[in-house]
C-alpha cells in the first residue's frame, strides 16, 4: 500500500518575529524544515514526500536546497490562502489509493515511531491522530468564571494526522469552515470517528522564540 506525506508549509514568520519565515530560519547550518524532511526520510526513504510552500516561497527554497545541498527527494506544490486549502493543494496531487499523512513544516522532531504508530493506526481505522498527555492541571475559562478540569479527559494534539487518502479527500470536499483548526476536524466534520496514537514529547510546533531554543537545545542533543 503507497504512503505519503504531506508536508505544510506556509508560515509568515510573524510570531517569531523575524523577516524569515520560521520554516526557513537556519539551525546548525541547515534550514528547519531540512529536519522535517529528514525525519521523515529516515523512516522510509520510499515514502513520497510533498512539500507544499506558499507560491511566493517556491524561489526561495529552491535557493536554500541549492545552498545547503539538501538533497532528499519531494514533490513541490503550490500552497492555498489557508492552510485547509494548501492541503487540499496537496491531496489533489496524489491518488486516492493508501495513506497519505499531513505534517506541520516546522514540527522537526517527530519521531519514528510516531510515524509509525500513525501509519499503523490508519491503516488499522482509517485515521490515526498522535497525542500526548497533559502535564500540567488545567482550567476552562468562560470570561465570567474559570473551572477545574480533568486533565486526564484531554490530551494535546500533534501531527502527521495520518489517513486513508480517499477517505481525507472526500472530507475535503467540504466548504471551509473556521471550525476546522487541523485535518482531524475536517474529517470528523464528515461524520468520521477519530482514532488517537501515541505521539512524543519532542515533536513541537516551532512557532515563538521559546519553541526556537528549545529546538537548538533538541539538535545540540
Amino acid at each position: 500500500m503507497s504512503r505519503t506525506v504531506i508536508i505544510v508549509a506556509g508560515g509568515s514568520g510573524t510570531r517569531m518575529q523575524t523577516s524569515v519565515p520560521k520554516q526557513f530560519l537556519i539551525l546548525k547550518k541547515k534550514p528547519l524544515l531540512y529536519y522535517t524532511l529528514k525525519a521523515f526520510y529516515d523512516f522510509d526513504p520510499l515514502l513520497k514526500i510533498i512539500l507544499v510552500l506558499p507560491e511566493k516561497n517556491i524561489a526561495y527554497w529552491n535557493i536554500l536546497k541549492q545552498k545547503y545541498k539538501i538533497t532528499i527527494p519531494h514533490e513541490i506544490v503550490c500552497g492555498g490562502t489557508t492552510r485547509f486549502y494548501s492541503v487540499k493543494n496537496g491531496l489533489a496531487s496524489i491518488s486516492d489509493e493508501g495513506m497519505v499523512a499531513i505534517h506541520d513544516g516546522v514540527r522537526p522532531f517527530v519521531s519514528a515511531q510516531t510515524i509509525k504508530n500513525c501509519f499503523d493506526g490508519a491503516n488499522s481505522n482509517g485515521n490515526a491522530i498522535p497525542v500526548i498527555g497533559l502535564v500540567d492541571s488545567i482550567r476552562e475559562n468562560d470570561q465570567k468564571k474559570s473551572y477545574s478540569r480533568n486533565r486526564e479527559n484531554y490530551t494535546l494534539v500533534q501531527t502527521p494526522q495520518t489517513f486513508s487518502a480517499l477517505l481525507l479527500k472526500k472530507a475535503y470536499e467540504q466548504e471551509f469552515s473556521e471550525l476546522f483548526t487541523d485535518d482531524a476536524s475536517v474529517l470528523e466534520s464528515a461524520g468520521e470517528d477519530i482514532f488517537l496514537v501515541e505521539g512524543n514529547k519532542e515533536n513541537i510546533k516551532i512557532t515563538t522564540k521559546f519553541d526556537l531554543l528549545v529546538a537548538k537545545a533538541l539538535l545540540q542533543k
